[in-house]
């Protein structure tokens, strides 16, 4: 799972970073457009994990990833139009958006305008998005006068124009419903507006836990999260669980921004996590929900998929419950399942295959 961190320059965005991945990334009031983005891949965590590796005592134990990638900041009205090609590039291949506003004081950009800097940044995306359609119709237009038109470009031509109107309506793709023929029409395109977007308002200390109404209005319309990311930052420096959780307890914080985002990301984007167990290995791996058995078994090794017969299914829950895998066979609790069986979060997976 990738997610892109991005916001206006002086957002906080790279605090906010250092805070989920307990990195040390130069935070400054100043952004440089041409600078490369932060990096880095962060463990999800989950109590379930540890407990799989405490009963199987395994020699390896692998949790499930996410990789962060904080964006250098984006000018406000930019007079070249949409974000930098770069940036837009390499947010293409991210999974989801998450965008960051400012909601502290800052020196250079006064009082915090949440609501409006998020606005700047959907129109940036859309005027990105708008371009990259224009540009694509003005080829198809070029190849239809060549004689060159086919059933498929006429269905992806009628898409992105059905695209274009609703970009300049100034409405995100992802409130489209689009048809299959045209979804499949356009798999080539990754539209920055099509993409899972949550808001992360970034409060200082004194607004922190106390602006309801700001974000009863971002949640009517995206899933929206709130970090105190200076104290954030600075709590992810600690080493001590007992400081950590009376920081925490000081701020009002139930549980750590990397959890909460990481919880968040999964359900937006819809994933869960299956696992697989032995005394080599305790592993969590990322699936969409309503993905099958053997679309899992292509997540672990495509040769698992190719020569898939049947997968062994039991749940962590009953595993915990039983204390054993024997004590889970002996109460019939372990099933056999098909290639079409739909993978339910916390399941344990152990993949029959023929090559």
């Amino acid at each position: 799972m990738k997610i892109a961190i991005i916001g206006l320059q002086n957002s906080g965005k790279t605090t906010i970073f250092n805070a989920l991945t307990r990195s040390a990334a130069e935070v400054a009031d100043y952004s440089n457009a041409k600078a490369e983005p932060n990096l880095a891949v962060v463990n999800v965590e989950d109590e379930r994990v540890v407990r799989l590796s405490a009963m199987y005592k395994p020699r390896k134990t692998v949790y499930a990833t996410v990789e962060f990638i904080d964006f250098a900041g984006v000018a406000r009205h930019s007079d070249k139009g949409g974000f930098p090609p770069e940036l837009v590039q390499a947010a293409r291949i991210t999974d989801a958006l998450a965008v960051v506003v400012r909601n502290f004081h800052n020196d250079l950009m006064g009082e915090p305008t949440p609501g409006a800097d998020l606005e700047s940044i959907e129109d940036e995306m859309i005027l990105s998005d708008l371009i990259i359609v224009e540009t694509r119709l003005e080829r198809i237009a070029q190849d239809n006068k060549k004689g060159k038109k086919t059933p498929q470009v006429q269905v992806e031509e009628e898409a992105l124009r059905a695209i274009r109107d609703t970009l300049n309506e100034g409405l995100p793709i992802r409130d489209m419903n689009l048809a299959p023929e045209a979804e499949k029409a356009l798999r080539g395109f990754q539209f920055l507006t099509r993409k899972p977007l949550m808001v992360i308002v970034n409060s200082d200390d004194g607004r922190f836990g106390k602006n309801a109404s700001l974000l009863a209005e971002l949640e009517a319309n995206y899933r929206t999260i709130e970090f105190a990311g200076n104290f954030e930052m600075e709590l992810s420096r600690l080493t001590e669980e007992e400081d950590i959780r009376l920081f925490m307890e000081d701020m009002g914080i139930t549980e750590s921004a990397r959890s909460l985002l990481t919880r968040n990301a999964y359900e937006l984007l819809g994933y869960i996590s299956f696992f697989t167990v032995g005394p080599d290995e305790v592993r969590a791996w990322n699936l969409k929900k309503g993905q099958s058995a053997v679309e899992a078994a292509g997540v672990i090794h495509s040769d698992l998929a190719r020569g898939f017969i049947r997968a062994e299914c039991f749940s962590c829950a009953d595993l915990f419950a039983c204390g054993s895998e024997k004590a889970v066979k002996e109460k019939g609790l372990l099933r056999l399942e098909g290639k079409d069986y739909p993978v339910k979060d916390g399941d344990i997976l152990c993949i029959r295959f023929n090559v």
